[in-house]
């Protein structure tokens, strides 16, 4: 499958996100995410070319939620998805496009 721009992979489908810089990444770019509940307990989070810091506030939100949190480049966290559920794990992926 292709896509061009931001992606949310998560287990009731893969969709657009509106986030194209890590700035953009708040409790509320993420509330698809939360809203699916007990099916995800890790989100990778690709923050594009670059890892980048991701705030404390926005990890205890996750955490508050009951996923954890790997951040890593885009291109990293599509593959490691992609392994993991081939594993049937309970992954999710927030992919930022990398130009």
């Amino acid at each position: 499958m292709s896509h061009r721009g931001s992606i949310l992979a998560l287990p009731s489908g893969v969709r657009a996100w509106e986030v194209t810089e890590p700035d953009g990444i708040t409790p509320e770019s993420l509330g698809p995410l939360v809203a699916e509940g007990g099916a995800v307990n890790l989100l990778l989070l690709g923050t594009g070319a670059e890892i980048v810091f991701v705030p404390d506030a926005l990890r205890r939100f996750l955490k508050e939620a009951g996923i954890g949190l790997d951040v890593m480049q885009t291109g990293a966290a599509a593959r490691t998805y992609n392994i993991l559920m081939a594993e049937n794990r309970k992954v999710a992926a927030a992919l930022i496009a990398v130009p």
